[in-house]
Formats: structure tokens, sequence, C-alpha cells
């Protein structure tokens, strides 16, 4: 029964799925319709003041206008340029530390035990928790940021390499060292392997982590970027300037995640494959 019942869903799956992304896209447009519409017409019958909710067009208009004319020293660009290097450096250094760390945490027993009680504890700790320190520590410097992002990024990395790692099947580990594959190599060429389709969901996790603890660093303790450019607006009581950076963040934060999302999808496919 269940292979019958197998051969009988592909085909319908299969035709179904066109109708049903277009399905998705349509509810999309929708969605984002519907939200521009209501803010449309709270604004417009000025049921909110407009010096706190200006309309849709307002806000693009600024988002034009800041594009080209600096503001707190920079252009929009130019701030979310220099947010994008402190999540780069911060999200990077995650990966770089994480990933190993997880792999390795999930093959050395002894290493895990050692590591464990730690990661548990710290991972729990919001990432703005550590904000006071980078202030104190780094100052408007990069690093503090850097910091920031690297607390909220990092245990998603860890946990998703781990999972994977731990969830790659001991046969295929067996076989390997039975056709005279050392540790490494079946680190390199069984363990990574396996792992590498959880490796990428959690990067996606992570990376949206960083994005959300760059901004609320930004907040505090930065002299330039989107975050600083929303503590600038308000206290020029600007709520345009406000919510044009908040439309950017928005904008670029989902720019990252299709991006990562059509990797972690090529990824399964090839691994499934």
């Amino acid at each position: 029964m269940a292979i019958v019942a197998s051969r009988t869903a592909v085909p319908t799956t299969a035709l179904s799925w066109p109708l049903a992304r277009r399905e998705h896209a349509a509810l999309t447009v929708i969605g984002f319709a519907s939200l521009l519409a209501v803010w449309w017409v709270v604004a417009a019958l000025e049921l909110v003041p407009s010096r706190f909710l200006p309309r849709p067009d307002e806000v693009v208009v600024m988002a034009a206008t800041l594009s080209r004319d600096p503001f707190a020293g920079h252009t929009l660009l130019q701030h979310l340029a220099s947010s994008l290097g402190r999540f780069a450096w911060g999200f990077g250094l995650a990966a770089i530390v994480g990933i190993p760390l997880g792999l390795a945490t999930a093959w050395w027993r002894t290493l895990d035990d050692l590591v464990a009680p730690v990661f548990g504890a710290l991972r729990f700790v919001a990432p703005l928790a550590w904000v006071p320190f980078a202030a104190l520590w780094f100052g408007t410097g990069i690093g503090g940021p850097v910091l920031v992002i690297f607390t909220g990024a990092f245990p998603p990395c860890v946990i998703n390499a781990h999972r994977g790692a731990a969830l790659v099947d001991v046969r295929l580990i067996e076989a390997s060292r039975t056709l005279g594959a050392g540790s490494v190599r079946v680190l390199a060429e069984v363990l990574v392997p396996g792992a590498l389709p959880s490796i990428v969901a959690g990067l996606r996790i992570s990376a949206g982590l960083a994005w959300q603890s760059l901004v609320g660093a930004e907040l505090i303790v930065a002299g330039s970027g989107i975050g600083y450019l929303l503590v600038q607006g308000q206290s020029n009581l600007e709520p345009r300037i406000v919510m044009a950076g908040m439309l950017a963040i928005g904008v670029v934060g989902l720019a990252i995640d299709v991006a990562l999302r059509w990797t972690e999808r090529a990824v399964r496919r090839r691994w499934e494959g």
C-alpha cells in the first residue's frame, strides 16, 4: 500500500507544484498590498498624527533623498555599506569558528563534554546583553558591533553543524574506516558532506540573528550604519528618516535570507540527488 500511495502522490505533487507556486506568489503580493493599503489609509486620514506615522510615499521619497544627500555624516547607501561590513565580519567569524567547533564536538565526545556546559550557558545570553561590554571594550569602533553580531550568529552555527554531523549514518563512517581512511579524511569526505544541509540551514538562521543583532548594536555602539541612522532620525524628530531606515533594513535582510534560502535549496537538491 505504501508503494502504491507514493507512486500516486508523485504525479499529483508534480502537477500541482506550479499552481501552488503561483498561489504563493499571489498571496505574498496580496499580503504586501494589504499592509500598504492599511498604512496609507491610517496615515492619509491622520488616524495617527503625521509626525508619528508618515505616508508610504513620503517614506519612499525620503529614502531616495537619503540615498543622494548625506544625513548623520553619510548617505543611506554609505550607512548600509558600513552595516554590511560589520555584518560580514561578525557573521563570517561566527561561521569560521562555529562550524568547525560544532563538527569537532560531534566527532570527539571528550571535547563535547568540555565545551557543552559553557556553550549551553552562554548561548542563552541575549546578544544585546553584550552591548555594555562592547561599548566598554571597543567604544564606537568596529569591534563592538562585531562582538554583538558574533554572539548572535555563533550558536546556530555550532548547533546545526553538531546536529548535522551527529545524524550522519554511522555505517558510512565505519565503511570509510574499513577502507583505510584516517580521521582527517573521514571528517573531510564523510562527515562534512553529510552535515552540509544542516550547516547551510544553520547559516540561514545565523544570518537573520546576525542582522538583527547588528541593528541593535548600532543603536548604541556605532558612529555610522543603519542603526545609527535610526537614532539620529529619532533625535531629529523625523519619523520619515526612521521609517526609511527601517525599510532599508527590511529589504537588505530579505535579500540576505532569499540568497541563503536559494543556497540551502541547491545544497539539499544536490545532497538528496
